[in-house]
């Protein structure tokens, strides 16, 4: 999504998003299995998000924050899965890599399809997940 084409967020609806990207952006910061921890911690009780719920939260996400807007693909997608879990549900966090040519990824996944990607499923290996609870 280029940053032209954010969707605006009416001022009343900003404050959880606004919540979340400030948490991820804590979160982004320490060690990834500190952070697969702490994402377990957040989903406990929380039902699987569908695609919409999952979509809406990425987009609410990418409209309150340009850094999530941009190529900051860990705090985004740590945002959209707080945003999720603040509404009572929870997507499939990953991150993952691919090796030609080498690059890594952050996502957020329901059924096994990336929400929101300009890439399908597959294109990254993931290393980490935090799918929703039983």
């Amino acid at each position: 999504m280029s940053l032209d084409a954010r969707a605006t967020l009416a001022l009343r609806r900003r404050p959880l998003p606004l919540l979340a990207v400030g948490a991820a952006r804590v979160l982004a910061r320490v060690k990834p299995a500190r952070l697969r921890r702490i994402l377990e911690f957040a989903r406990r009780g929380a039902r699987p998000a569908t695609v919409e719920q999952a979509a809406a939260a990425r987009e609410q996400i990418v409209a309150v924050s340009l850094r999530c807007a941009g190529n900051n693909c860990l705090q985004r997608s740590v945002a959209a899965a707080l945003l999720c879990r603040l509404r009572g549900t929870w997507p499939t966090w990953c991150t993952g890599v691919r090796t030609h040519p080498f690059a890594a990824h952050a996502w957020i996944q329901v059924d096994g399809e990336p929400v929101g990607e300009p890439h399908p499923a597959g294109f990254f290996q993931p290393l980490l997940a935090v799918a929703p609870g039983r």
